[in-house]
């Protein structure tokens, strides 16, 4: 890989760990809110974080990269985060959720720069208008629930 490519896998692969801890941050949370009325929705979102997680490995794929398999960081502060929610209920498992997608906003925002046109494009079209929905989702259910 030339460095154009090296520095859009990199970041792709930052998005992909990010999209893995979303998937297992919502899992979690959806776990622990049972028959809650949100959890339709909350479904939503982790099957879009799915969705994404598997643009993400098929875009490192095509450029040569090896896609993120696991979450690395992040999804061990999703895991530590959410494991205290557990014990404080709906509006701490929102609350985790919202500011993970907060993060997911910020991370996509920001590296938008690092890609080259092709995965630009991608983030652009695709994944960053559907992380701007599941954040405002999760944004209007936590302040619903203040």
């Amino acid at each position: 890989m030339r460095g154009e490519a090296v520095k859009t896998v990199d970041a792709l692969n930052g998005f992909l760990r990010g999209e893995i801890s979303a998937v297992e941050t919502y899992r979690q949370a959806i776990e622990k809110l049972g028959g809650s009325p949100t959890r339709a929705q909350l479904e939503d979102c982790r099957r879009s974080h799915e969705q994404r997680v598997a643009k993400l490995r098929a875009q490192v794929a095509q450029l040569g990269g090896q896609p993120a398999t696991d979450s690395g960081a992040w999804g061990a502060f999703a895991r530590l985060v959410e494991g205290g929610s557990k014990a404080f209920g709906e509006r701490a498992a929102v609350a985790a959720l919202e500011a993970g997608e907060d993060h997911g906003l910020k991370l996509y925002r920001d590296d938008l720069k690092k890609l080259d046109a092709p995965a630009r494009q991608l983030v652009e079209t695709d994944l960053l208008p559907e992380q701007e929905r599941t954040h405002q989702f999760m944004s209007t259910l936590k302040h619903t629930l203040h």
